[in-house]
């Protein structure tokens, strides 16, 4: 089977890895929201690029929480105007990527960026979207838990507690398939944007339940791409809108 995560819009290359004929686990963040290393994406699209600019300027320089109140200070006033467009932009975003999976095996999670109903609504033929499930795949019992944790608002934003709740239903698993990393500092760190976003409960959960391989994405320059929790062996897959691979596992 192969894995990705992170596609962010990566169509042309999503639809190649999908026409590859292998089971395809997919583990969130379809869509791009805004690529911090060109600025482009569907906030551009809507807000404008010069939005986008200050938006990552204030980031980079004064944190999350100074970037989080200009981009309220942007939606005050505009809430049912900037929803709609929002919307509309996203939904056609979806149509486009998700089309890319047709006619492929797929098995697709969300991330922290994603919008679950309408991720799952936009899913084609064959491709089924896995949250809090186990699926057997070759043989091997795959469980998924979608969502990520960054804490600044994005749609498919998930608390440790409702992590912990997905965790729970899974049971023992060959494969654990998240979005989120565990909280290991190295796995969890971006070396871009320094904040670690790593999950407690996932943590724990590996601890507990000892998978043989735990593959997640989100952190797109991680400090370390594997590392071994016990017996079961961490992967970051990569960010496939930035290296169009995916990776197999054997």
């Amino acid at each position: 089977m192969l894995i990705i995560s992170d596609v962010h819009g990566a169509s042309e290359a999503l639809r190649r890895v999908a026409s590859m004929g292998e089971p395809l686990l997919v583990l969130g963040d379809l869509i791009n929201y805004i690529d911090y290393r060109t600025n482009e994406g569907i906030v551009a699209d809507v807000s404008g690029r010069e939005l986008v600019d200050d938006f990552v300027r204030i980031r980079n320089a004064e944190g999350h929480e100074a970037a989080s109140e200009m981009w309220h200070r942007h939606w005050a006033g505009r809430e049912d105007e900037l929803q709609e467009r929002y919307r509309s932009v996203t939904e056609a975003a979806y149509r486009d990527v998700c089309d890319a999976l047709r006619g492929c095996e797929s098995y697709v999670t969300y991330g922290n960026v994603d919008r679950p109903r309408m991720l799952a609504a936009h899913l084609p033929e064959g491709s089924r979207f896995v949250d809090a499930e186990v699926v057997t795949i070759d043989g091997l019992r795959v469980g998924f838990a979608g969502g990520g944790m960054t804490r600044i608002d994005t749609p498919g934003e998930v608390s440790e507690a409702e992590m912990a709740e997905k965790l729970s239903i899974l049971g023992p698993v060959d494969i654990l398939a998240t979005h989120v990393p565990p909280a290991i500092p190295a796995l969890a760190g971006d070396v871009i944007g320094g904040r670690e976003k790593g999950s407690i409960a996932i943590l724990d959960y590996v601890k507990t339940t000892k998978p043989s391989f735990h593959y997640f994405g989100d952190i797109h320059q991680p400090k370390a791409t594997t590392w071994r929790i016990g017996s079961t062996m961490c992967i970051n897959t990569g960010y496939f809108r930035a290296t169009g691979r995916a990776t197999r596992h054997e």
